[in-house]
């Protein structure tokens, strides 16, 4: 049984608005489970470069803003593009400013991937969120083909998806290991 109700912070890797992986979020957060609220971060392309003599004290307000997001999620989603085989700069900077932090440790996490490709950045997303301690739940992640498609492509993709139950079962199986459940 998923305990209700449950915030879920979900982070993209791309900022561009017309970006798969947004899309593929953009789904989640429409189709979640009752009582499941899925909120898409819009902080990161804002973010200052991270500089350790900005911490404490000296942390920028929106830096504060993001990790009280995180804070108060029950989970965090990730959503992520390759690029040149490797983490998008904007979300690998995201992560350091949470690093020396406590909002991570132990946090549930749940990956998006919207393309057949783009392995190596799964591989680096999964070591540093390894590495900051979050809770990774690999039995709900998603992997949903929306590279190189058009609008109305992708649409078919997210809809046979949907027709399918896999955003709704990786959402269920991902809030069902938030509360108690074995990760």
């Amino acid at each position: 049984m998923i305990r209700t109700p449950l915030f879920l912070y979900a982070l993209c890797g791309s900022q561009r608005k017309a970006s798969t992986n947004r899309r593929l979020l953009e789904a989640l957060r429409d189709h979640a489970p009752e009582g499941v609220t899925v909120e898409i971060c819009e902080l990161i392309g804002d973010l200052p470069i991270f500089n350790p003599d900005c911490e404490g004290e000296n942390t920028p307000e929106i830096v504060e803003e993001l990790a009280a997001k995180v804070r108060a999620a029950d989970g965090v989603i990730f959503a992520c593009p390759e690029y040149a085989h490797g983490l998008p700069g904007g979300l690998k900077n995201a992560l350091d400013w949470l690093v020396s932090r406590d909002e991570a440790p132990f946090k549930p996490v749940m990956i998006a991937h919207a393309s057949h490709r783009g392995d190596f950045a799964l591989e680096q997303l999964t070591e540093v969120l390894k590495t900051m301690s979050f809770a990774l739940v690999p039995s709900a992640n998603i992997r949903i083909s929306l590279l190189g498609k058009d609008a109305e492509g992708q649409q078919v993709s997210l809809r046979e998806s949907m027709d399918h139950g896999v955003l709704d079962t990786a959402l269920k199986e991902f809030c069902s290991r938030i509360d108690g459940g074995p990760v």
